[in-house]
C-alpha cells in the first residue's frame, strides 16, 4: 500500500468519492504483488532495526507512524511466514529478599496521581549472569514517562536534579530498606515508599522494564565480562529504550518523545494523593498481609485528600520525610 501521509483510507475515499470496498478491490486487482512486497519489506526493515525485539503490536504501530495503514492480523501473518515473531521470555524468577527487620514504609505510589516528571521514581534490582559470576543491575524509572533516569540512585539524582518531595518507590528488598540507602533519600529530601508484600503490581512499570531488558537484550547475548555487559546495557537503555522504543502505555511513543511533548502540554502542577479510611475488616486483612515482624502503617481516621505533592506538605507542616511517612492521620499531628 502506498504511503498516504496522515490521511486515513476512509477520509481519502470520502474526498474522491468512492467506497472503501471499491478501493480495496481495485488495489488488489491492480497491484497485489507490489503492495504485498512493500508491506513485507517495511515489516522486515522494522524487525531488523529493532533486532527482533518488536512484536506485532509495536510493528503495526510503527507502520502507522510511517503512514502505512496495515491491519495487525496481516502483520502477524507476514511475521510468522518470515519467522520474525518476537523472542519469547524465559521463566520468571524471584530475586527480592524481603525477609528482614528493617523499617517498611507506607505505599505512597499506589495513592498518587501523577501530572509530570520527577514526582515519582520507581526502582528495582535484577541479576545478570556473566561467564564466571553474577552481577546486579539497579535501575530507576520516572513513574510518569517510564524513562530510565539512572542505573543507581546517585546517577539518577545527578542527571535529573529533582526538587525536594519526590517519592521514591521500591519493593521491600533489604537493599532499599537499609539505613545507608534511606540516608541518601533523606539527604536529598526524597520520601521512601514500598510495595505491599509479595505484590509486584505496585512496582509494575519497573518490573515491566526489567522483563523487557532481559527478553530483548540480556537473553539474546552472552557477555564476556563486566565491561562488555556495561557497554551493551548502556547502549540499550540510552540509545534504544529511552529514545527509540515505542511504549504502548505512552501511546506508542518513546519516553523522551513523551517527555518533550507533555512538557509543553501539561500545566505546572503537583501530584495528587489520596488516602482512604480503613475499617475493622481492612485492618485485619492488612495485618495478615504484613506479617508479624513488620510495622503496620496506622490507618487514617477519615478520608483525607492531600492536594499538592509531598513538597507542599513538607513546606506547610515543616516535616522531614521520615515524619511524613509516619503521619497518624490528623492534620495537626506533630
Amino acid at each position: 500500500m502506498s504511503l498516504q501521509g496522515s490521511l486515513s483510507i476512509e477520509r481519502m475515499c470520502q474526498l474522491v468519492p468512492v467506497s472503501r470496498r471499491s478501493f480495496y478491490r481495485s488495489l488488489q486487482e491492480q497491484q497485489p504483488a507490489e503492495e504485498e512486497m512493500e508491506v513485507r519489506s517495511a515489516i522486515q526493515q522494522i524487525a531488523l532495526e529493532h533486532r527482533r525485539r518488536y512484536g506485532y503490536r509495536r510493528i503495526t504501530a510503527e507502520l502507522h507512524r510511517r503512514g502505512m495503514q496495515v491491519n495487525h492480523k496481516r502483520v502477524v501473518r507476514i511475521m510468522r511466514e518470515d519467522n520474525l515473531l518476537g523472542l519469547q521470555p524465559k521463566r520468571f524468577e524471584v530475586t527480592t529478599n524481603s525477609n528482614h527487620k528493617f523499617e517498611v514504609y507506607l505505599n505512597l505510589a499506589a495513592r498518587m496521581k501523577l501530572t509530570g516528571i520527577n514526582q515519582l521514581w520507581v526502582a528495582d534490582i535484577t541479576y545478570i549472569r556473566l561467564k564466571a559470576e553474577f552481577v546486579y543491575l539497579a535501575v530507576i524509572l520516572d513513574g510518569f514517562s517510564r524513562k530510565v533516569v539512572g542505573w543507581a540512585l546517585e546517577q539518577a539524582i545527578e542527571c535529573r536534579q529533582p526538587e525536594p518531595g519526590l517519592v521514591h518507590h521500591s519493593d521491600r528488598g533489604f537493599q532499599y530498606a537499609r539505613a545507608e540507602y534511606i540516608a541518601i533519600l533523606e539527604k536529598y529530601h526524597m520520601i521512601p515508599s514500598m510495595s505491599r508484600p509479595a505484590n509486584p503490581y505496585d512496582n509494575a512499570s519497573c518490573e515491566s522494564f526489567i522483563k523487557t531488558l532481559k527478553r530483548e537484550e540480556i537473553y539474546t547475548n552472552k557477555y564476556e565480562n563486566l565491561e562488555h555487559l556495561r557497554t551493551n546495557i548502556e547502549e540499550f537503555i540510552e540509545q534504544y529504550y529511552n529514545r527509540q522504543r515505542l511504549h504502548s502505555a505512552l501511546g506508542y511513543r518513546s519516553p523522551e518523545e513523551f517527555e518533550e511533548k507533555t512538557e509543553f502540554q501539561t500545566e505546572s502542577r503537583s501530584a495528587t494523593m489520596e488516602f482512604f479510611e480503613n475499617n475493622d475488616n481492612n485492618k485485619k486483612n492488612s495485618k495478615g498481609l504484613l506479617g508479624k515482624e513488620t510495622q503496620m502503617p496506622s490507618p487514617f481516621p477519615r478520608p483525607l485528600l492531600l492536594l499538592g505533592d509531598a513538597r507542599t506538605l513538607l513546606r506547610k507542616r515543616n516535616l522531614c520525610p521520615e515524619k511524613l511517612c509516619h503521619l497518624r492521620g490528623s492534620p495537626h499531628c506533630p
